[in-house]
């Protein structure tokens, strides 16, 4: 580990795992076990069935755009 806390993954453990320069990581630690976990974007592909599926899910429930605004502010407090 460098001063600045840096470390090196080796070569070719980047190239088998297909890591990139700028990846982003989780750094887990407990007592002498360090864990990186690579965070990877969402993917948007299944999105829209997603979408669908909540608003099928809010509409059984009877939830009302009012009632999400509301749950909204609650969370953002």
């Amino acid at each position: 580990m460098s001063s600045r806390g840096q470390v090196v993954i080796p070569s070719d453990i980047r190239e088998r795992l297909g890591l990139k320069e700028g990846e982003k990581f989780i750094v887990v630690g407990e007592d002498d076990t360090v864990i990186l976990k690579k965070v990877a974007m969402p993917s948007f592909k299944n999105f829209d069935k997603l979408l669908q599926k909540t608003q099928q899910f809010a509409k059984e429930k009877g939830l009302t755009k009012a009632d999400v605004e509301s749950a909204i502010k609650r969370a953002r407090r």
